[in-house]
């Protein structure tokens, strides 16, 4: 094959390769176009082919032919595919562009669960007064949910608190009084110790004020110096706190078999001001928590000296303030996932 009959070949080969590269429209057909005029079964390979009959004088210059078309063809392919390239970027962007004459959407602000914003607000109360926050796992040992508070197995407490058993000495933690247990063993009967207790907790409970699921937060203070007047005066400011200044405050003997004496605390009914209404069952008063001086027994077995150290504890449910704060009437409300029910706590 001469020079000008391969030139020739070439010129019609490129024409070919502009009328098919024109129809190409997609990447399948394009892959198509690449395969047919630069692949291994191409015109172009096939014309490589020749070189050996061609006379050692002209290789030089067919070598040059061949690589003028391959460079052709290539153009022909690049071109195509920053074609489609631009198409689809363009496409991309038309249906992502943003029209900036339009209003905005309103951002909606989340809301804190109400049973949430209890924690966090005692909580923020009780780190003013220099306490520490403590966490522990909600399936416990027998003996950190029972034993150490002065609850041994035959006690009739066990009754009252109905825990739900998971064998094996185990037990769902039916009080957050288990993780007073393990910060009192973890201080190795060394005080002073003050810390709350943050949780939910379990027990076979269910109507419309009490679930089996619940939350607690309890306190725990020992020092050598812990009084009762130093517990009923904390109480009093964290009720005063969470449901106004005006609340009266009053305490109730009661029986806690981890404290001794123990009281219970009501506060003013807010909704009828102590007149008597259904809220505070015509008492005038709601009963909020319990509380009382920690029992020496419950020093001795979690490692403290009782004749050196005493202490107090409380406790009060997340639930049963977060309804009366939030006027919700079925404890129930606090476990569902309905978005509507939270929403109408939001602060604007």
């Amino acid at each position: 094959m001469t020079k000008e009959e391969f030139q020739n070949l070439a010129k019609r080969e490129i024409e070919e390769a502009k009328k098919e590269v024109s129809q190409v429209v997609d990447e399948s057909s394009l892959n198509a176009f690449k395969g047919k005029y630069l692949g291994k079964k191409s015109h172009l390979t096939s014309y490589y082919a020749l070189m050996k009959e061609v006379a050692p004088a002209e290789k030089k210059e067919f070598g040059m032919e061949l690589n003028n078309l391959r460079s052709a063809l290539s153009e022909l392919l690049s071109a195509k595919q920053k074609e489609l390239a631009d198409k689809a970027l363009a496409e991309k962007l038309e249906k992502e562009k943003v029209d900036i004459t339009r209003p905005g959407y309103h951002a909606t602000l989340g809301s804190k669960h109400p049973f949430y914003a209890v924690i966090d607000d005692v909580t923020d109360f009780f780190l003013g007064l220099g306490y520490t926050v403590a966490d522990g796992p909600e399936v416990e040992t027998d003996e950190n949910n029972f034993e150490l508070m002065n609850i041994p197995k035959d006690h009739p407490a066990r009754d009252m608190q109905d825990s739900f058993s998971l064998g094996d000495n185990l037990v769902l933690r039916s009080h957050t009084s288990a993780v007073q247990a393990r910060v009192m063993k973890a201080a190795k009967g060394v005080g002073p110790i003050k810390v709350i207790c943050p949780g939910k907790v379990y027990r076979r409970d269910n109507d419309a004020t009490h679930s089996p699921e619940f939350g607690q937060i309890e306190g725990l203070v020992i020092s050598e110096d812990a009084t009762f007047s130093n517990l009923l005066e904390t109480l009093t400011l964290l009720l005063r706190h969470l449901f106004g200044e005006k609340r009266e405050v009053r305490f109730r003997p009661s029986f806690f078999p981890f404290t001794e004496p123990s009281v219970e605390a009501d506060i003013s009914c807010f909704e009828c001001n102590g007149k008597g209404c259904a809220l505070c069952k015509h008492t005038g008063w709601i009963e909020i928590l319990g509380s009382g001086m920690v029992h020496p027994n419950v020093l001795r077995l979690n490692g403290f000296d009782d004749k050196k150290y005493r202490g107090y504890a409380f406790g009060i449910g997340i639930d049963r303030v977060a309804m009366l704060k939030y006027g919700i009437d079925d404890i129930k409300r606090l476990y569902t996932d309905d978005v509507a029910f939270v929403e109408q706590f939001r602060k604007e």
